[in-house]
């Protein structure tokens, strides 16, 4: 029996033609699948950023600063933000307004409702509107005279439509006094006049609460801040509560950053604190 040798798989080359070609074929087609992908991807992140170009982040307004702030503090935050004379020099300013006096009353119009019904702006300056100041001034049981006393001076200046003022009250030897409005923004005088509305009995009271006052406006002024961190809007002199006249005090008031007001009664003689009281309004 004869056995024919096997014969080897040959791939005849029309055969490896075809696999070549088929080959080529799947390649290329991969690469366009690839192509289309990165294309796709490309396509889509450009889209989220235009997307994102759109349509805005969103974000969380924080609260008004002043929107738990009562009428009052908001009121004393206006006129403290638009203040710039202190009360150190509102007070040096008024009492070179008059030879030898000394202050008896420094007010910063506004910043106390009282303010808001007491003495008449002069012609210029806002009616009832209160003026601002960066620096406490003293604000007390005197009132601003609101007589139509005599000048003894000219205006040199006069307040903007909203300019906050300093109102002062500077005493003669004698006990006459001359009241003296500031411009809180520049500090110029608006206007100084005597009070007109003073008799001998006035007089003589002011005069006798000045010769017991051994300690002055400012160092009152110092003894209240340094018990509350703020700014002096008001400092007066006055009689003691609950006393025949015969003891008078400093009666300061300080604005925090609360915007609270506190009052503080300064005994004139030794710079001790007799009485503090906070409102909270």
């Amino acid at each position: 029996m004869r056995l024919e040798p096997r014969r080897k798989n040959r791939l005849s080359p029309r055969s490896r033609n075809l696999r070549a070609t088929g080959a080529a074929a799947c390649l290329a087609a991969a690469a366009l699948l690839l192509t289309a992908c990165g294309q796709s991807s490309d396509s889509a992140t450009s889209a989220a950023t235009e997307a994102a170009k759109v349509v805005p982040q969103k974000t969380t307004a924080s609260p008004s600063a002043t929107a738990d702030l009562t009428e009052d503090q908001q009121e004393r935050k206006r006129v403290l933000d638009a203040t710039e004379v202190t009360f150190d020099d509102a007070a040096t300013t008024a009492v070179g307004e008059v030879a030898g006096g000394k202050l008896v009353d420094l007010d910063l119009e506004g910043v106390d409702d009282d303010d808001r019904d007491e003495s008449p702006s002069p012609a210029g300056s806002p009616t009832g509107s209160p003026s601002p100041t960066g620096s406490p001034s003293p604000t007390g049981g005197t009132a601003s005279p609101t007589g139509s006393p005599a000048t003894t001076g000219s205006p040199t200046a006069s307040p903007g439509a909203d300019a906050p003022v300093w109102v002062a009250e500077v005493a003669e030897k004698d006990g006459t006094v001359h009241t003296v409005r500031i411009n809180a923004v520049d500090g110029k005088v608006i206007e100084a006049r005597v009070d007109a509305d003073q008799d001998a009995e006035d007089k003589k009271q002011t005069a006798d609460r000045l010769a017991q006052a051994t300690q002055t406006p400012e160092q009152a002024a110092k003894v209240a801040t340094e018990k509350k961190k703020g700014t002096v809007t008001s400092v007066s002199l006055d009689e003691a509560d609950g006393n025949d006249g015969s003891s008078v005090v400093w009666s300061v008031d300080v604005v925090g950053s609360d915007w609270k007001k506190t009052t503080f009664d300064v005994d004139a003689k030794n710079d001790t604190i007799v009485r503090e009281e906070t409102d909270n309004d």
